[in-house]
């Protein structure tokens, strides 16, 4: 149910013999108050919810752990109805006084076949991609339990940046987004969504055609083949030329700036990388975010010191290029993508 818009409950209820308004109840319980029962829906006849139980599916996700940062942050893994596990991440950031920003973090698919090498979740192997409900069922089960301790938290922003590539599980991510949005439901602004990709071409200029106002991130980390190559292996199929052209036609049918991540290492931090990124981005509307690389055990790679990630964001500014430094969340509890799963299942063994 989870996945459905309000239009398809409409039809589900009409099909089981329950009546238009239902629908319209089912998708405010489910979507905006985020229930996880149907015992929850103090509105919905007795009769009416043993019908909805016997024949349509909930799907509320099962919370298997929860770690929570010394700054906020909150990392949970849930285990899928097959068994599968995947992870989310509550972020949250002090804005205004009125008014603090909760970001989710979202995964699309169940590991990743991207297998980018700084990366926990590539190491795990790709299984399948996420289903609708499975995708939206993650900002809803959060709600749900930081509504527990905070009856009025909302989320505010989510990032699609979790476990997997957003953009090789494209429709259902577009789903998501919208059920997402809807006014009846969490009602999360299009421009508080932002989608990252490893450079999926040919899908970055469709999202430009389907939907212009959710974030576009990529995934850049390198601003020469022969490095990204080895980095991102989406780069084999996408070189930078095509990556590049891609941006550019999104940036000329949106008018929207691009986000490009780029993870520093003690070995790529150098002054003639930046360089090279300088040129690359040279004319394109856009940003660039250095995040320091996550301390992952089996990729080998280790952090740049903090005058290393000065000298190489210099270097932008010096070149008229957009750039900040990410703020880090949930170090402490290893919020980087694929590590708590990775944990687990290794306990599992």
């Amino acid at each position: 149910m989870r996945g459905c818009s309000e239009d398809e409950l409409i039809e589900i209820c009409q099909t089981i013999g329950l009546k238009r308004f239902r629908a319209i109840q089912l998708f405010q319980w489910a979507q905006q108050k985020a229930v996880r029962s149907w015992d929850d829906m103090k509105n919905i006849g007795k009769s009416d919810r043993q019908t909805l139980s016997t024949r349509l599916h909930l799907y509320a996700l099962k919370k298997v752990r929860e770690q929570r940062s010394n700054d906020g942050t909150r990392k949970y893994l849930f285990c899928l109805e097959d068994g599968e596990t995947i992870e989310c991440v509550l972020m949250d950031y002090a804005r205004t006084k009125s008014r603090d920003r909760h970001t989710v973090c979202v995964s699309t698919q169940v590991g990743c076949p991207v297998g980018c090498a700084f990366c926990a979740t590539g190491l795990e192997g790709f299984r399948r991609n996420l289903s609708v409900a499975e995708i939206v069922g993650q900002v809803l089960d959060i709600t749900y339990y930081v509504r527990q301790e905070d009856p009025d938290f909302q989320v505010t922003n989510i990032v699609f940046m979790g476990m997997g590539e957003p953009l090789l599980n494209y429709d259902s991510v577009l789903k998501s987004i919208q059920l997402l949005n809807d006014a009846q439901g969490l009602n999360i602004g299009m421009r508080r969504m932002t989608i990252s990709t490893s450079g999926v071409v040919p899908k970055i200029i469709q999202l430009a055609e389907d939907n212009p106002q959710v974030g576009l991130a990529i995934s850049l980390h390198a601003a020469r083949d022969e490095i990204r190559n080895s980095l991102v292996p989406m780069n084999r199929r996408y070189p930078l030329n095509q990556l590049m052209r891609a941006c550019q036609e999104y940036t000329h049918i949106t008018h929207r700036r691009i986000t490009f991540e780029v993870a520093l290492t003690a070995e790529n931090a150098r002054r003639e990388e930046a360089e090279a990124l300088a040129r690359l981005l040279k004319g394109q509307l856009g940003h660039v975010n250095l995040i320091p690389v996550n301390p992952v055990a089996g990729t080998g790679m280790e952090r740049p010191d903090q005058e290393k990630m000065k000298k190489f964001a210099q270097v932008l500014v010096d070149a008229g290029i957009s750039v900040s430094s990410r703020e880090e969340r949930g170090t402490d509890i290893d919020a980087a993508c694929g590590q708590l799963r990775r944990q687990w299942e290794g306990e599992l063994k």
